[in-house]
């Protein structure tokens, strides 16, 4: 019985490797250089603000919580 080989899918994800590619080069043929700089900047803008998100809990959790209570002598 002859065997028939079929295509090895593409590794990664959907979206990296099928429908990515696809809408870059729609976004390439279609949108003026403006546009695209516009929505670069607005995505580098985003990963700053998820940055500064992790960088606030990260700062929260290496700090020490306070052990005991003071109490006032007099």
């Amino acid at each position: 019985m002859d065997e028939q080989k079929t295509a090895e899918p593409p590794h990664g994800c959907f979206f990296c490797t099928v429908a990515g590619p696809q809408i870059e080069a729609m976004i390439d043929h279609c949108w003026p250089e403006p546009t695209k700089e516009h929505f670069r900047t607005a995505r580098l803008e985003v990963l700053k603000g998820i940055r500064s998100l992790l960088d606030a809990r990260i700062d929260r959790l290496s700090q020490h919580p306070q052990k005991g209570t003071k109490v006032s002598v007099e």
